[in-house]
């Protein structure tokens, strides 16, 4: 399903109506050898690093590690595939998902696909764990070693989702529906892999007018607790707005 919010232009997908019971098969790939293959790369907060979910193949020792990834099934479009994959692996529907490219050529697929078409989610903070044993999560830059079209597609979606940030809300799907301004900041810092100026980010995302404050507020240590906010992006005359990364300094 193709969605879209007011202050963005999003052509991503979100996933509705993958049941318990169909999660746990379709986080392995089918058996027949793809020619496409769907890969997903899903993305969610550990604790102060970016996490990546990888499956395991092997025994501990002698094992090594894909993306979650499979085939088409027969009559099945590469959208309605990423989105069983990514419930599949991750135990759960996923709260964005959007497509980020096509990778061929020399570089091997685990699957030996000729064509790979690539996927980036977002798996909320908290979230359950992965579906299954052999699926665990790997901080983004300490990922083991992936297949080489794996490594590539790594790369490519986690660059396509930083050209995404000002126009689509992913930190906000990263994020539970209350959160704090610390917590959205901290979001943003991890996907962009720099430190934002927390009075510049505060004005910024004022401006852009994403955020409502809640009656709730929340304990973060010493000093004053901290308001919670949701997303709530305001239409405005003049088009969409995000929040403006390249005024913001680090």
């Amino acid at each position: 399903m193709v969605t879209s919010d007011l202050d963005f232009s999003i052509h991503g997908i979100l996933i509705r109506g993958v049941s318990p019971r169909s999660a746990s098969a379709a986080a392995r790939p089918s058996a027949r050898r793809a020619t496409v293959a769907v890969d997903v790369v899903l993305l969610t907060p550990l604790r102060d690093r970016l996490g990546a979910l990888l499956r395991r193949h092997g025994a501990r020792g002698g094992e090594r590690w894909t993306l979650p990834w499979d085939g088409p099934r027969p009559g099945e479009a590469p959208d309605a595939c990423a989105a069983r994959v990514a419930a599949g692996a991750a135990g759960g529907e996923p709260t964005w998902l959007e497509q980020a490219g096509a990778h061929g050529g020399p570089r091997r697929h685990p699957g030996d696909a000729e064509l790979s078409l690539a996927y980036v989610g977002a798996v909320p903070l908290g979230a359950p764990p992965p579906a299954t044993p052999d699926l665990a999560w790997h901080p983004m830059d300490a990922l083991p070693a992936l297949p080489p079209r794996h490594q590539e597609i790594v790369a490519a979606a986690a660059e396509a989702l930083r050209r995404r940030l000002d126009q689509a809300p992913i930190a906000f799907r990263l994020l539970p529906p209350a959160f704090t301004l610390s917590e959205l900041q901290q979001i943003y810092e991890l996907l962009l892999g720099r430190r934002l100026h927390k009075a510049s980010f505060r004005r910024a995302l004022q401006a852009a007018w994403l955020v409502d404050p809640t009656d709730e507020w929340r304990s973060e240590g010493r000093g004053r607790p901290a308001q919670l906010f949701r997303y709530a992006p305001r239409r405005r005359r003049g088009g969409r707005r995000g929040v403006r990364f390249d005024l913001l300094g680090g």
